[in-house]
């Protein structure tokens, strides 16, 4: 069914880090004649255009983390504690790229205290209860992004190579990972995630985590039915409750952020004037036409 509207929602961190490990490998960072590196400003705007193009929006809004203190760090003080620093080249490009962004008349929504993925999650959840005829699409690279997945929110997760995207609605997450949206986040209370540095309950990995999911449905099911689970399985639960609640509570992405950004004001527009004014100023001559054919 050809719905009216359709929302693309972008994960601009997501991108922009893409963006710049694409295009440093090599060792070859692209800077201005005046010395600012710009390589994932480049590639971030090659990488939106890819999306527009197969997507066909109607309406566009990108989202941003704005600082690493939020919400789930108070929380939890060891929450992506296991990252570094961002590359010195990349950090300049952080503000570079919204600006870019709302110079092409596209709205940047953050807020402090919160992820990315919450005002994603907000956004998506508001859009499709406000506009039930509209298709809200999410553009990442982030897995954890699979629970806002819903019956008009699909998840386009960008895979390796140019244009290669797998678009997640409730039949294809069901068919690849066995499980539902709800169960992503349940997934990760049992499991954890390394790369955001919690545990989950030690001793637990993927595959146990699913076949506990597979039987009883949630956490609440599998804690319901600890007298069934083989004593190992048990003991480890049992030993490692509050972590489960917890480490499900950090995976959990919020609904309720205060934001907003109605159809109105994310209308698909590029404002070329001015986006290739910034593209001149940053001697990306070679995107300009990208603005044109839009």
């Amino acid at each position: 069914m050809q719905t009216s509207n359709k929302v693309l929602i972008v994960d601009g961190m997501a991108v922009l880090f893409r963006a710049f490990y694409a295009t440093s490998y090599s060792g070859y960072i692209r800077k201005t004649s005046t010395g600012i590196p710009t390589n994932a400003v480049y590639g971030f705007i090659q990488y939106f255009y890819d999306a527009i193009n197969t997507f066909n929006p109607t309406h566009v809004v990108c989202c941003w983390d704005m600082g690493s203190k939020t919400f789930r760090t108070e929380q939890y003080p060891a929450y992506k504690g296991n990252r570094g620093e961002a590359p010195d080249e990349l950090i300049p490009q952080f503000d570079l790229v919204k600006d870019v962004v709302a110079e092409m008349g596209i709205p940047n929504i953050g807020i402090v205290g919160y992820e990315a993925d919450d005002c994603i999650g907000t956004l998506a959840t508001k859009l499709s209860v406000a506009h039930p005829d509209a298709e809200v699409l999410i553009l990442t690279g982030d897995h954890d992004m699979l629970q806002l997945v819903s019956e008009n929110v699909k998840v386009v997760i960008m895979k390796k190579g140019k244009l290669n995207y797998a678009v997640y609605d409730v039949e294809l997450l069901m068919e690849e990972k066995q499980l539902t949206p709800l169960q992503v986040i349940d997934i990760k209370g049992f499991m954890g995630d390394t790369s955001d540095n919690y545990p989950g309950v030690k001793g637990i990995g993927e595959k146990s985590a699913l076949k506990l999911l597979l039987e009883y449905g949630s956490v609440e099911g599998v804690l319901d039915n600890l007298d069934k689970l083989p004593k190992g399985v048990r003991s480890k639960i049992e030993a490692n409750l509050d972590m489960l609640h917890l480490s499900r509570d950090l995976a959990t992405i919020r609904l309720d952020v205060p934001i907003a950004c109605e159809l109105t004001e994310c209308v698909w527009e590029v404002q070329v004037e001015t986006a290739t004014r910034k593209f001149e100023e940053l001697e990306f001559g070679g995107l300009v036409k990208l603005l044109v054919q839009a």
